[in-house]
């Protein structure tokens, strides 16, 4: 198997912050497009709508885009819009909006497995900034709190 091999598949959009990407899951009318909408109005780039592959390099899992309509989404209501976009970026956060995230300060990061590798994961948070949330954890990480 060659390093760009596809190891999986995942019906998520991903979208990049530079580098580092962020692959939205979630049922259905979840959000995950309008989510991805968001951050691409902030300035992030889209990788994949509703199919993300996954291809590691070494341990390192990263999202390319399918090679049919690359930079096309879906915008529910509009259609299939041209949008900013890049074929490849690092996997290092899931959003899930599938769940809602409760807690006003979760104690501890999430994880979830994508192909084998523990990536950080956010739930869903039902407020105007979330996008904005999203966006700057995928650019300057999130503040570790001391125990």
């Amino acid at each position: 198997m060659s390093d760009t091999d596809v190891t999986a598949r995942y019906h998520a959009t991903t979208v990049a912050v530079g580098d580092a990407a962020v692959m939205i899951t979630g049922p259905s009318g979840s959000g995950k497009s309008s989510l991805a909408l968001e951050l691409i109005g902030l300035g992030a780039q889209l990788v994949a709508d509703d199919l993300s592959q996954i291809v590691m390099e070494g341990d390192t899992p990263f999202v390319i885009a399918p090679p049919e309509m690359p930079g096309v989404i879906e915008a529910r209501g509009v259609g299939l819009i041209n949008v900013p976009h890049c074929s490849k970026a690092q996997l290092k956060l899931v959003v899930d909006m599938g769940q809602i995230e409760m807690a006003r300060l979760p104690a501890s990061p999430a994880f979830t497995e994508v192909n084998g590798c523990a990536i950080e994961c956010l739930f869903c948070v039902d407020a105007p900034y979330f996008a904005i949330a999203v966006f700057n954890v995928l650019r300057h990480g999130r503040h570790a709190v001391a125990d």
